[in-house]
């Protein structure tokens, strides 16, 4: 699990998924918020990595008083500010005007509908996603990515092959399915986003919970999993037995808190 010596002086990263991770399927994250100011407080960056939208995890960002960069779209962009409050951003996926005309070839050999997630109708977006209005609005600002209702099981068994013969990826989130750039993912934003910040040194406390997590784990020096209600993801399975990565006490944000509390802000290595 430990990828780096815990007594390193090295400092820490906290670099986490949001939706079912850090928020609840209700999009709470108020339980974690003084775990976030205590990060804060010991200038420990909270790096948000997530399929949202660049403008989505800007709203998160102003309502959490964040400033650190943040990774959008599943790795594909990361974005920050310099010490001007100037925005910058890296691209790393394919662009969503080259997407599009791949997920309806996808469709057409599935012969399976797949509903991207800005041809929702509002009632759809409301039950799927608990999105309306000018949140909905910023969930489909998609710049480097294209979620999609996910289809059939047999046919999501097929979509990786036939993805990756047009040159891009699926990966699974909690609710949606997501078309990306065949070089796009958390794992290789994070990569990313070390280069341009200087941080080869940092250790990356990485927290997740679903199967488009995967890439952001393996890239962490511990690597925690948030259970939901229900329990961790399947997908994890092997993973935890093994230790490689360690299981959260509580689902989402309480959990989320409860492991940089015992982890980073205690200057340990485990909670458990």
């Amino acid at each position: 699990m430990n990828k780096t010596d815990a007594a390193s002086s090295a400092p820490w990263w906290v670099v986490t998924d949001l939706d079912g991770t850090l928020m609840d399927h209700c999009y709470n994250w108020r339980p974690a918020l003084e775990a976030i100011r205590c990060l804060q407080a010991q200038r420990i960056p909270v790096i948000p990595c997530t399929s949202k939208t660049a403008e989505e995890v800007r709203s998160f960002r102003a309502a959490a008083g964040l400033r650190d960069p943040f990774i959008v779209e599943n790795g594909g962009a990361v974005h920050g500010e310099t010490s001007t409050g100037d925005p910058w951003e890296l691209s790393l996926g394919r662009p969503v005007t080259e997407l599009r005309p791949i997920l309806m070839e996808l469709e057409q050999l599935l012969d399976e509908p797949l509903q991207a997630i800005d041809a929702l109708s509002a009632k759809q977006a409301s039950v799927l996603l608990g999105l309306q209005g000018q949140e909905l609005q910023m969930a489909c600002s998609r710049s480097w990515s294209l979620p999609f209702v996910p289809p059939s099981a047999s046919a999501r068994q097929r979509l990786p092959e036939l993805a990756s013969r047009h040159g891009v990826s699926v990966v699974q989130g909690n609710r949606m399915s997501h078309l990306l750039g065949a070089k796009a993912s958390k794992g290789r934003a994070l990569e990313a986003l070390k280069l341009r910040e200087g941080g080869s040194s940092v250790r990356v406390l990485a927290l997740g919970d679903s199967p488009n997590d995967q890439p952001l784990l393996e890239a962490g020096d511990i690597s925690v999993v948030v259970p939901g209600p229900d329990g961790p993801h399947p997908v994890f399975a092997q993973a935890l037995a093994e230790g490689r990565y360690e299981l959260a006490p509580a689902p989402h944000a309480h959990g989320w808190a409860e492991v940089i509390f015992q982890t980073v802000l205690s200057g340990g290595a485990s909670f458990l």
